[in-house]
């Protein structure tokens, strides 16, 4: 085991399986005592609730000489994720690191807008972005005390978009948003705000994308997690990264596009100059959605 994370307390929501998992594993194995949290239901979140899958990895952090504790509280309620964030200060007596991954998905959940039910989108937005909120506002109360503290938040590539799953990509985008929001906020206490748009085959993967992913696998994940969550990246803030296999990424938007008058722009001047400079070479979007 290594120390980088030594007196480190961490939370990993949604770890019982897939990225969590690996991400709990690999914060312990740093030094890191972690709260497991999982609610343990199938991947679209129905279902009863179910402990082993947070029990699992909890023996297995323990058996690997590790200090973990388990926790079966959803992030999508107000009192579950306070629980959360409880289970730490009750177990561990401080909290240092958040990682927010707890999420649905998977192909069931894919929906046409037109045909969205109203209940199929508010518990997607509930549990990926409210459950991001709800965790993210309670550990905060706490680093703001202490004036430290990591937070990881996990978007998605389909933040940038994904054809039949708009509740999905709204949720997911929406924690981008929020993440550069709480960075600014939290900069004066020491806080350190960022996300992921990781890939990997997990069980939330559609089946349809488990082919170009089946070689990439969550454990190709959790080493930036953990960088994030460390002293070392303690100027890292507010930033995306997007991380796939072997491959980290960090996006950079300072890049825009722009057409420029003296006064205001009329109808017909846009008409005459935009398709020949911003709108050249642009075109509809494709049924096809990027990976996962």
């Amino acid at each position: 085991m290594g120390d980088r994370l030594k007196g480190k307390v961490a939370i990993v929501t949604g770890s019982g399986r897939g990225l969590g998992r690996a991400e709990a594993l690999a914060l312990a194995a740093e030094g890191a005592k972690v709260v497991v949290n999982d609610l343990g239901v199938a991947s679209d979140g129905s279902g009863p609730p179910d402990r082993w899958p947070a029990d699992e990895v909890v023996s297995e952090i323990r058996k690997s000489g590790g200090e973990a504790a388990p926790s079966y509280d959803s992030v999508a309620t107000l009192a579950g994720a306070d629980n959360i964030i409880k289970t730490a200060i009750d177990n561990f007596g401080r909290l240092d690191i958040l990682v927010n991954n707890a999420g649905i998905g998977g192909e069931g959940m894919s929906r046409d807008i037109s045909d969205m039910p109203d209940d199929i989108w508010d518990i997607m937005i509930k549990t990926h972005l409210y459950g991001t909120f709800y965790t993210t506002r309670a550990a905060c109360r706490i680093f703001r005390g202490q004036k430290s503290g990591r937070i990881i938040q996990t978007s998605s590539p389909a933040g940038r978009g994904l054809a039949g799953a708009s509740h999905y990509s709204a949720a997911k985008e929406g924690i981008v948003g929020f993440t550069k929001s709480i960075a600014k906020e939290m900069s004066q206490y020491g806080v350190t705000c960022n996300a992921i748009r990781p890939a990997a085959a997990t069980r939330l993967t559609p089946p349809r994308k488990i082919k170009n992913l089946k070689q990439i696998a969550p454990e190709d994940v959790a080493p930036m997690v953990v960088y994030l969550a460390s002293d070392e990246a303690q100027n890292v803030s507010g930033r995306v990264f997007r991380v796939i296999g072997g491959t980290v990424q960090l996006e950079r938007l300072e890049h825009v596009q722009s057409l420029y008058t003296g006064g205001r722009w009329t109808v017909e001047a846009l008409s005459e100059i935009f398709p020949t400079t911003l709108g050249q070479g642009l075109e509809m979007p494709t049924p096809t959605s990027p990976p996962l």
